[in-house]
Order: structure tokens, then sequence, then C-alpha cells
């Protein structure tokens, strides 16, 4: 489960350093991985919001590959999606 808090906290520290490496370091708790947003399924929707960057919950539970969900509390992770700019 990820809290609210912990959700705003990796959220300032994407501000400074959103890969995944450097959230990792951070949040050892937490699982981290990175895309850009248009590789993110619509269906999904970004459990938070920061300059420059949507985040995801994504979880294991199934014990196979990481997957996303819209459900803090089975969550285990977060999906860093890099905004892409349309010029």
């Amino acid at each position: 489960m990820i809290t609210p808090s912990q959700l705003a906290q990796v959220g300032e520290a994407a501000l400074l350093d959103a890969r995944a490496a450097s959230l990792r370091q951070r949040f050892p708790e937490l699982h981290f991985t990175e895309c850009s947003e248009d590789d993110v399924s619509p269906r999904y929707k970004p459990a938070f919001t920061v300059t420059g960057y949507d985040l995801y919950y994504i979880s294991g539970a199934t014990g196979h590959c990481l997957e996303l969900t819209n459900d803090a509390a089975i969550a285990s992770g977060i999906l860093i999606a890099a905004k892409v700019d349309e010029e």
C-alpha cells in the first residue's frame, strides 16, 4: 500500500530527480520504473501529477510481471511517466 503522504513525497522528489535509480535510493521500500506518458494506457489515471511527470501505481500482486493499477491499497511501486511536449 502506498499512502497519500508517500505519493506526495515521491512527487516532490521527482521534481528534483525523476530517474528511477535516484528514487529507488530515496525510497527503498518501493519499486520504481519509468516511461513516457504516451506508453500508458488511457484506462489508467495518474495517481499524482507534478511538473513534467505523471505518477501511476504499479503492483506485483500476481507474483509475475508488474502491472498498472488504480488501487493504492495493492500498489507496491510507482511508474514515473515523463510528459511529452506536443509542439
